[in-house]
């Protein structure tokens, strides 16, 4: 006979288990009617514009100053010492004017620098805030931030607050899929993680330098055994983990294992068809450019259109749009990387119907001085560069319900301030979340005694920027 602690332990053995028996029965575990799979779609708290998020970030520190926030005063001032009152990661120079032109653009006349003319053209499906702010001036916390809500302490990322919020629509594929070419950005695996949520929400790295399929998804098909075969061996693992987790209940690494194992089995079916860019008719496929970010940018609608409630994209691993030196021709090379990809990610899902309902966010985390770099051994070499400004910096938006063609907040003359409808990472938090109906006050975890959410204690949705 059981008591009656141990028959409440017993019969909450976790998600993990949950999941196996899904993977194992073919149908979800159900407790008085209500979905108890951990990836199964949920309601939000309300009626929502958005169903999905793409995050492309551009990591490194874009600067503002030269993309999407002109700052014509640095012409008249260029060479010329500015006030020093600004206090800054490094000591900088003197004011250091744009390389590239801007131009008005769209019928609102919102000013794109050369370096976007593609993006250009789209311009009023974009939402440009230009009053953003971070906490610091570096890249790793400012990475966690971004992602995370935290610079410092290990938090749920942003990708794994909305599949926990939401669940996905297609149980083959991961709910939130990491793309970055060539290895890890800075602080890794922690800017997608899943923290203390359980490990089903945690995002799905690729490394998409890859082409084919079977490279950018490992071991995706048993070549080695018949599928009968290898349900007897998952027969025998379930009998396994179900006598190991009935001695361990509520053991998050082994629910997090099971629930890779159930992911892995059903991805055989759909993911590799999912990732096949040549099943794209060839002129769709110009369109987005046959690069590595514009394959990314395809296989991310691909997914985005099977269900997959988040996709984040990485232009490169490390930092590359950390310009302390060459400013002008690492943007120009950056720039022209994303650039034709992303106008034709918008363009695409506005053919299709899904831009409505799909939240496009780029930028990245933090912006740049509108001073010149001054040579700093192990940081700069050359005095052409700019350091890293985290008191103000752009960000853009598309679709999921941002009001278009809108220029949301400013900066000061110079470009070193968010002075006008300051919009913190917080801030920018809550409204994605309120985007996709969620209250983010009310979007919590329990956790050590708490309830934990993505925007901690802080932030307030931008209502100007709604549509």
């Amino acid at each position: 006979m059981w008591t009656r602690r141990e028959m409440l332990s017993r019969s909450g053995l976790g998600l993990g288990m949950l999941g196996l028996a899904d993977l194992l029965h073919g149908e979800s575990a159900r407790a008085e009617g209500t979905t108890t799979h951990p990836l199964a779609p949920k309601p939000p708290h309300f009626a929502a514009k958005a169903k999905r998020v793409i995050h492309l970030f551009l990591n490194g520190g874009v600067s503002h100053v030269d993309t999407f926030d002109p700052k014509p005063i640095l012409d008249k001032y260029h060479g010329q010492p500015l006030p020093t009152s600004q206090r800054t990661e490094r000591k900088t120079g003197a004011a250091f004017r744009s390389p590239f032109k801007f131009a008005k653009h769209g019928r609102n006349g919102i000013d794109v620098s050369e370096l976007f003319p593609n993006i250009a053209d789209n311009i009023d499906d974009v939402c440009v805030i230009r009053s953003m702010y971070a906490d610091v001036p570096n890249h790793e916390p400012s990475y966690l931030l971004m992602n995370c809500g935290d610079g410092r302490q290990a938090r749920p990322s942003m990708g794994a607050w909305v599949t926990y919020g939401l669940g996905t629509e297609n149980q083959n594929l991961p709910g939130f899929v990491v793309m970055c070419p060539g290895g890890y950005p800075a602080t890794a695996g922690q800017n997608w993680r899943s923290a203390f949520l359980p490990g089903a929400f945690q995002g799905t790295y690729i490394d998409s330098q890859h082409t084919q399929p079977e490279k950018l998804i490992e071991n995706i098909r048993n070549d080695f055994l018949l599928p009968g075969r290898q349900r007897e061996q998952l027969d025998l693992l379930r009998q396994i983990n179900d006598r190991h987790l009935s001695r361990r209940p509520g053991d998050a690494q082994l629910e997090a294992r099971i629930q890779s194992f159930e992911l892995a089995y059903r991805m055989q079916t759909e993911a590799t068809e999912a990732f096949d860019v040549t099943r794209e008719p060839q002129a769709m496929r110009q369109m987005y450019g046959d690069t590595t970010y514009g394959r990314q940018l395809l296989i991310a609608r691909r997914l985005l259109e099977r269900g997959v409630r988040f996709v984040q994209i990485w232009q490169r691993a490390g930092q590359p749009w950390d310009a302390h030196d060459n400013l002008e021709s690492n943007h120009r090379d950056l720039a022209k990387e994303c650039d034709q990809p992303i106008a034709a990610l918008l363009r695409d899902l506005k053919q299709l119907g899904m831009l409505d309902s799909t939240l496009v966010i780029f930028g990245g985390e933090f912006g740049r001085t509108p001073t010149v770099e001054i040579p700093t051994p192990g940081v700069s070499r050359t005095p052409n560069g700019r350091d890293h400004n985290h008191y103000g910096f752009s960000m853009c938006l598309a679709g999921g319900g941002v009001k278009p063609g809108y220029v949301h907040g400013a900066t000061d003359e110079l470009g070193w301030n968010a002075v006008e409808g300051r919009v913190h990472i917080h801030d920018l938090h809550a409204t994605i979340l309120h985007l996709l109906g969620f209250d983010h006050e009310q979007l919590t975890y329990r956790y050590a005694g708490r309830d934990f959410r993505l925007t901690d204690v802080h932030g307030d949705v931008v209502r100007e920027i709604l549509d």
